[in-house]
């Protein structure tokens, strides 16, 4: 059994570099070695300071650290990462964090301050899409030398005004804080980009594993590292795999080729009811369902045609049927579990009322919208749906079908028209998407402000973007709250944005598989948990 073990790893590992399918090599895993199957095409980068996709933030909370933590068991409590404790001073804005001794880097190389504070400065200087993380905290590429400094084991970070204290350190929960080895990254500098495109092929983080393969839509290959910190995880090897179809996943499942399944449809799921060998383990998730109609288009930015668009999809017909068990009808940015979240669900399907609404409009009707949808079956299932519900008020929906990627390209170079997307938190505090869905520093074209969805879609929040502000700063809890139950109803019935569903993920597992963490509303996956 071992040879067969060692030869079915070695299979694996070549076939995800070759970029063929490995599961049928595999008549069952090997008790150390987890394989995973998912869609990963949303992948854009697995550097940490530039991922931001589900997917590759994801593998990157197998691989690196931060010095705030989350812990997966506990859903939003903060822990000790790699710093053992932190403090902010009575101005309000000057953290400071003690980092842990004895920690290495997969490289050997020891974590130092140093390292810690470059990391941090690192996100700022490159700037890429999660920057705004920590750049919101008033960092620039110009400041953030001074505003972040070292001295022997202490970070120090200091902000431009005095936040609640709680909301800087979730952020420094997200994937974008994490912390790398600046002397092997910088050791691997092309052109002045700080290893960026070295980092895109490896890893080089404190975390329980490290990245030994990765090819792009195919897979990744992870392995665990000897002598963690947190200690050694059970599972020594990890193989992703991109299988996007629930079906191909199902099958790949109930033969033992995979140990856990994570696209799958609630046809799939309600398919293995009665199966003994495989478990599926419910998890509330963060992500959030919406349209975002492009107010370049004038007939988008027409409030009727907006208002007409919330009335005419079918939610709970999406809900009880095609999105079963793993999608409830939810008509809010903020996920449920998180300080102001909203349960009211104002709008159902009412095709006479959205008829009407288009007749006020004054639009010219049948409309044409252009409609980018990720090549996901999920995701077509909610278009075709759209399709025909829209259709009944003369607004004709014409598919522009590509993968993740290439969809969010569209997305965040505002060339959409209307696109089908979901979006999770960063951190588990309301700003996380009060920000994103609510605010617009700069709508102009040559802002690139690519975090902010509202400037994706090119609109315009206005007064929602005071109150985004006033309610990040507000101390009092039971008042903050309330600013933000405030801020969503007017962005739920006033906004580019039509709201419609929150995750209620499924994932479908053998039964020996124990301690996976999904990562609930605020959390990504976790590996190093797992035993068999």
């Amino acid at each position: 059994m071992l040879l067969k073990h060692q030869f079915g790893r070695a299979a694996v590992f070549a076939a995800l570099m070759s970029g063929t399918a490995p599961m049928a090599l595999m008549a069952e895993t090997p008790a150390d070695t987890l394989v995973v199957a998912d869609a990963i095409d949303d992948i854009v980068s697995i550097d940490p300071h530039e991922a931001f996709e589900f997917s590759g933030v994801d593998l990157n909370n197998n691989v690196y650290d931060s010095l705030v933590e989350l812990d997966p068991a506990l859903p939003g409590e903060l822990v000790p990462g790699l710093a053992e404790s932190w403090s902010v001073a009575d101005d309000g804005m000057t953290y400071t964090f003690k980092i842990k001794s004895g920690i290495t880097f997969s490289s050997g190389n020891p974590l130092t301050a140093e390292d810690a504070a470059g990391s941090l400065r690192r996100v700022v200087k490159l700037n890429k899409t999660p920057a705004f993380i920590l750049t919101q905290f008033g960092l620039t590429p110009e400041n953030v030398d001074q505003m972040i400094t070292f001295e022997g084991d202490t970070v120090t970070l200091k902000t431009d005004k005095a936040y609640a204290p709680s909301f800087v350190y979730n952020c420094l929960t997200a994937g974008v804080a994490n912390i790398v080895d600046m002397k092997t990254v910088m050791a691997n500098e092309v052109e002045g980009d700080m290893g960026n495109a070295w980092l895109k092929a490896n890893s080089a983080g404190t975390g329980a594993y490290v990245l030994k393969s990765f090819k792009p839509n195919a897979g990744y290959v992870l392995e665990a590292r000897t002598g963690h910190w947190r200690g050694d995880a059970t599972i020594k090897n990890v193989f992703m795999q991109h299988v996007p179809e629930g079906a191909t996943q199902r099958l790949l499942l109930e033969k033992g080729d995979i140990d856990i399944a994570r696209e799958l449809t609630p046809t799939d799921i309600a398919g293995l009811a009665g199966n003994a060998d495989i478990k599926v383990q419910s998890d509330v998730g963060g992500q959030v369902y919406y349209l975002a109609l492009n107010q370049k288009k004038a007939e988008l930015a027409n409030p009727k045609v907006q208002e007409a668009m919330r009335w005419a999809v079918d939610y709970a017909g999406m809900a009880d049927s095609i999105l079963q068990g793993q999608w409830v009808v939810h008509q809010a940015f903020l996920p449920q579990g998180f300080l102001g979240a909203l349960t009211e669900t104002p709008y159902s399907l009412d095709v006479e009322k959205a008829k009407a609404l288009m007749a006020e409009s004054g639009v010219p009707l049948p409309l044409e919208v252009k409609f980018t949808v990720r090549n996901n079956q999920e995701r077509l299932d909610i278009a075709t749906s759209l399709q025909n519900t829209f259709a009944q008020v003369g607004i004709n929906l014409v598919l522009d079908v590509g993968d993740g990627a290439q969809g969010l390209a569209v997305y965040r170079g505002r060339q959409h028209e209307m696109t089908l997307q979901t979006w999770g938190p960063d951190y588990p505090d309301p700003h996380t998407n009060a920000s994103t869905f609510a605010m617009n520093p700069d709508n102009s074209d040559e802002a690139g402000n690519t975090g902010y969805l509202a400037w994706r879609t090119a609109w315009d929040p206005a007064e929602l973007h005071a109150m985004t502000e006033a309610a990040v700063v507000e101390k009092d809890t039971e008042k903050r709250k309330a600013m933000y139950e405030e801020i969503q109803r007017k962005h739920r019935d006033n906004s580019a944005f039509v709201m419609m569903f929150q995750q209620a993920r499924q994932d479908a597992m053998r039964a020996n598989v124990m301690g996976f963490y999904a990562g609930g509303a605020t959390d990504s996956a976790s590996y190093w948990t797992v035993t068999k």
